[in-house]
């Protein structure tokens, strides 16, 4: 297949994204093919799925282009794809995905790319991202490895294991250099007597707590990510106006019936959902992500909205909380395992929790909101002690 027919089969405004970037469509015969099966897998829709996101992350890191060393058409489709989903995450949920935010953003700052997306915008904004407040990446510096020192000449070695001895078992009366050894080796001993005795007294707190209730304890991150761990709270928007410096965003005040007061909550529903039903709104608020810098303002938490099982275009939503529900209302998961549990104070953006449990969000047959578990299968709603929370009209949705 030629590359003209591959393109033929995006769809607007996408393949005019291609065609006006005029990109390279490859060097060698093996690239160009590469390309057209690049362009054909993003005409079906495969090779930009949020579901695929972390194969393509995979798949990205060690890479600038996905095509050999080089900038070309592949390049363009794929940015072009994912610019409806990229365009809408959530900090942390870009966090998530650290190598297609870097790409992402590479390729759209591509000068032939720039001019291209202007002549269609605004499908293809310029979206900004909030790099300064991304995880720091924990880089363990090696253990210096041991050297073993050159053997002694042998008229030499019964003086030296003489040293040796007084070194280890005279302390008062260490010679020079013997001092000069000394505190290196005091100070690994220290280190590994330290390191027993933080083992024994953290063994011996994990045994005090071990009778406290599991209601009264707050939950512990150390295991395998569970719906549970996420605060999910009734929140009232009682003020929300157009974010100035960004076109997408909302900036919300949300009672969460907190003595605080109402939380600055950034979310970026501009485009899909009039400020006119946003005013006074109840909602279903997510409480415990990392606050995230989004265009200046600090979020401090995320509304739950429901996105068509047809994509953005589709329509977004927010979900409803039951009638009766009130600001602070604790929203919960059905079950005996997860109805008791205590959510974490805060969610760790490195151990990805929220984005582990998130694609099992959606909405039933009833249009009631539920999570279900991908392995068994199970189907878990969102409730309140007042009722299930629901999407207005969307069944099969995904949830975020």
């Amino acid at each position: 297949m030629s590359f003209e027919a591959s393109l033929a089969k995006l769809p607007s405004p996408l393949k005019e994204l291609v065609s006006n970037a005029q990109p390279d469509t490859g060097k060698t015969d093996a690239d160009k093919a590469e390309v057209i099966g690049w362009i054909d897998k993003v005409a079906v829709g495969d090779a930009a799925k949020a579901e695929n996101f972390q194969d393509l992350d995979t798949f990205l890191t060690p890479r600038t282009y996905v095509v050999s060393n080089y900038f070309t058409a592949a390049d363009v489709a794929l940015y072009g794809a994912l610019h409806p989903t990229v365009s809408q995450l959530q900090p942390f949920q870009y966090y998530a995905t650290p190598a297609i935010t870097r790409y992402f953003d590479h390729i759209q700052s591509k000068p032939s790319v720039l001019s291209a997306a202007q002549a269609l915008s605004p499908a293809f904004s310029l979206v900004t991202f909030d790099l300064d407040s991304a995880p720091k990446i924990e880089r363990k510096a090696e253990l210096p490895k041991k050297k073993e020192k050159a053997p002694k000449p042998t008229d030499q070695q019964p003086q030296d294991a003489e040293k040796a001895q007084a070194t280890e078992v005279s302390k008062d009366g260490a010679t020079v250099s013997d001092k000069e050894r000394k505190p290196q080796k005091e100070k690994k001993e220290k280190k590994e007597k330290n390191t027993d005795t933080g083992a024994a007294a953290q063994a011996e707190g994990s045994k005090k707590k071990g009778g406290g209730s599991p209601a009264n304890k707050p939950a512990e991150d150390d295991g395998e990510p569970v719906p549970s761990m996420i605060d999910m709270r009734i929140g009232h928007i009682v003020d929300v106006k157009k974010h100035p410096d960004a076109d997408s965003l909302y900036i919300e005040q949300i009672d969460l019936g907190e003595e605080t007061g109402p939380r600055t909550v950034v979310s970026g529903l501009v485009n899909y959902i009039p400020i006119e039903q946003m005013q006074d709104k109840y909602l279903v608020a997510i409480c415990n992500l990392k606050p995230a810098n989004m265009r200046g303002v600090k979020s401090f938490a995320m509304v739950l909205a429901a996105t068509s099982k047809d994509g953005k275009e589709g329509g977004v939503e927010l979900i409803q909380p039951p009638p009766g529900a009130k600001p602070g209302d604790r929203v919960y998961f059905e079950g005996p395992e997860y109805e008791n549990a205590q959510p974490l104070s805060q969610l760790n953006p490195k151990k990805k929790i929220f984005e582990t449990i998130q694609p099992g969000f959606t909405t039933l047959e009833t249009k009631e909101a539920a999570w279900i578990n991908p392995v068994t299968k199970s189907v878990h709603r969102i409730r309140t002690k007042d009722g299930v929370c629901v999407s207005p009209t969307f069944v099969g949705a995904s949830l975020s």
